[in-house]
């Protein structure tokens, strides 16, 4: 039974939800603030409803706290309708979001697809190796020199849907339609932050990802990546972070660490 974690400071709002998923088979666990959300968030849900005016601690930063150990989707219930506050909300590691008042019975299908489509990924093992950064598919992580890289779920989202198509060009609205949906109402802008945070944070070097006018974005194969760094001319002895590993070599030599 897959479990549902309800955020929202309106009572008769909890209930509604509560009553409507349990008599769906859902296992619901319930949290009426902020703190609560986020001490509830480590009981492993499946997928959490999230609030985002509740006093206090609001859902936005109920989302950027949690997002560090909590994996599962996140939709957001809202009355705001501000662009912005939709980016934000995507920013911050939501996956959807519905707005008040909303079709109970839209938000059980989308609460389903989300879960299945997290669970359809769970049996997919594929492991995939870009010089040395590897990137588990099923369990969600990414590594390089075995080292763990930590991962926000939309980030991942992102790299996983470059570098499992290495090659292809997408251009942001095609991957904002791919991985937010069709009929989401927010901003493709927002993939472009994600994709500067996939670099800057995480370290994934602009040779795998790289940008093209549109703007577009493009992982590469390492043996093409290796390619861009000797064309690239790097000094010798300069210091190079390759997937968030320092290397002091020539640029032939980080070249051949690249695809080792």
């Amino acid at each position: 039974m897959y479990k549902i974690l309800i955020a929202d400071d309106e009572e008769d709002v909890v209930s509604l939800l509560k009553d409507y998923l349990e008599l769906n088979q859902y296992e619901t666990i319930c949290a009426y603030n902020g703190p609560d959300a986020v001490e509830k968030s480590r009981r492993n849900p499946d997928l959490i409803l999230l609030d985002i005016n509740m006093p206090g601690m609001d859902g936005l930063s109920v989302c950027r706290q949690i997002r560090d150990y909590v994996e599962c989707p996140i939709i957001f219930l809202t009355a705001r309708i501000e662009d912005a506050d939709k980016i934000n909300g995507f920013a911050v590691g939501g996956d959807d979001y519905m707005v008040k008042p909303f079709s109970i019975d839209e938000l059980g299908a989308r609460v389903a697809a989300h879960i299945r489509r997290e669970h359809r990924s769970a049996r997919q093992a594929n492991v995939r190796y870009f010089g040395k950064m590897a990137i588990d598919y099923t369990a969600k992580t990414v590594s390089a020199d075995g080292d763990g890289i930590d991962f926000p779920k939309k980030e991942f989202e992102i790299l996983e849907l470059l570098s499992m198509n290495a090659g292809q060009v997408f251009d942001k609205e095609r991957i904002y339609e791919l991985l937010w949906g069709y009929d989401a109402q927010g901003d493709s802008s927002v993939v472009a932050e994600h994709i500067r945070r996939i670099r800057v944070v995480n370290s994934v070097p602009l040779f795998l990802c790289r940008t093209l006018p549109g703007p577009a974005f493009q992982f590469l194969q390492a043996a093409e990546a290796t390619w861009q760094m000797l064309a690239m001319g790097l000094p010798q002895g300069c210091a190079w972070r390759y997937c968030g590993v320092p290397l002091r070599k020539s640029s032939r030599a980080v070249a051949a660490a690249a695809v080792e």
